[in-house]
């Protein structure tokens, strides 16, 4: 009967370790079921699940792989697998896989352990965990612009999910962290358009509120804004109520406005990558095409869909040309751009922050509420809150080694 041996190295990390250690292997024609390899703070961990035939004793095998270990200075530890226990392991190979993602300004262990201690308590054993982000050097404090991510692929089918979310949403807002729980399949990782929402998320402003404080109706059009955004009243009504008010102001004050307007952090970076990784990206705005324009122009989105502010003789008319962009709209159009560019909605991500968005969120494969609402957050598949939009970047499995690759 073959022998089935679990072989573990580690130590010091250099080069031709793993290549020494198959090599013997590779002498004795020892079939590897499965190998995984580890470096962390320079320490490796190397572990190699091999299978010896019957008709070869172990011991000389195990002998030539203590001597190679002493050698290189390293600790090697063999242990046998009951071929029981390895049939079982095999059969939990077709079980659910899920990722879920960590991501913060800093990473503390008490952030890990309440997410482990979730993902235990659901049933789900973590399989791998991975460290997307950079190495932060001890002389940078944490501070707003920094980041932090940590990947836990899990293995396992929650017996409840509603409840599984509601913890880890619990979780991130104790902690004043996000946390992602994304199934691992073949569309995570084949994801092909990105579509935004315009104010607040990719800008740090509401457009109408900037027009209405240049129209000197700033304070009735927030409210409105505010109220509309909550979803406590009809946003078409509140739409037409609010353009209504900015009636008689002069449109040169929109190419000023445009340019002042606040970039959200990480959005450039974000679109960039996304470009250079072959993504197409659209805007889908309840806000203005004059400023969703601009933002194409200045970071190259591939389609803008919003709202035309009707001007006559250098004024605004206070009406709207054409179909509101409202919830329903957004939706309408995600589904015309995925079908336009041959994509399947499951591969499309949403992003946006208040509650008219949440029609594109919930039928995009991956909706990510922006430092979004109560409401919004809640009912969203996904949110982000502590990071800028390139944080969108590490729930697609995107590391910040890979930035070198896109320059």
């Amino acid at each position: 009967m073959n022998e089935i041996i679990l072989l573990t190295v580690s130590g010091d990390d250099r080069p031709g370790v793993t290549s020494a250690i198959t090599g013997i292997l590779a002498r004795y024609n020892i079939n590897v079921l499965d190998i995984g390899q580890a470096v962390i703070h320079n320490t490796l961990s190397l572990g190699v699940l091999i299978q010896v035939p019957e008709e070869l004793e172990s011991s000389p095998l195990l002998r030539d792989l203590l001597f190679k270990a002493h050698e290189m200075k390293m600790q090697a530890r063999f242990e046998p697998v009951e071929s029981e226990a390895y049939e079982q392991w095999v059969a939990g190979q077709g079980k659910s896989r899920h990722i879920i993602t960590l991501l913060s300004r800093q990473i503390s262990a008490e952030h890990i352990a309440r997410v482990t201690t979730i993902a235990a308590d659901h049933g789900l054993n973590i399989d791998n965990i991975s460290r997307l982000s950079g190495r932060i050097s001890l002389q940078q404090e944490a501070c707003n612009k920094t980041r932090a991510c940590v990947e836990f692929s899990v293995r396992g089918l929650p017996a409840d999910a509603a409840a599984l979310r509601e913890e880890f949403l619990k979780a991130a807002s104790d902690l004043g962290v996000d946390i992602a729980f994304q199934k691992d399949d073949i569309y995570r990782r084949n994801r092909r358009l990105v579509v935004f929402d315009m104010d607040s998320t990719l800008i740090e402003a509401e457009v109408i509120d900037e027009l209405a404080k240049e129209a000197g109706v700033g304070d009735q059009v927030i409210e409105i804004t505010e109220a509309a955004m909550r979803g406590e009243i009809d946003f078409d009504e509140s739409f037409r109520r609010r353009v209504a008010l900015l009636k008689g102001l002069d449109a040169s004050v929109l190419e000023q406005i445009a340019e002042r307007l606040p970039l959200t952090e990480g959005v450039a970076e974000l679109v960039s990558h996304l470009k250079a990784m072959g993504f197409k990206t659209a805007i889908l705005s309840g806000g203005f095409t004059y400023f969703g324009r601009y933002l194409q122009d200045k970071l190259g989105f591939d389609y803008v869909h919003a709202n035309e502010l009707d001007i006559k003789d250098g004024k605004v008319t206070g009406e709207v040309s054409g179909q509101i962009v409202n919830g329903e709209r957004k939706a309408q159009l995600l589904r015309e751009i995925a079908e336009r560019e041959g994509v399947r909605l499951e591969q499309t991500i949403a992003v946006g922050d208040g509650a008219n968005d949440l029609p594109m969120l919930s039928i995009a494969g991956l909706g990510i509420a922006f430092r979004a609402k109560p409401l919004v957050r809640q009912s969203a598949k996904q949110a982000i809150s502590t990071l800028g939009l390139d944080g969108i970047l590490y729930l697609i499995g995107f590391r910040d080694r890979d930035s070198e690759t896109l320059v």
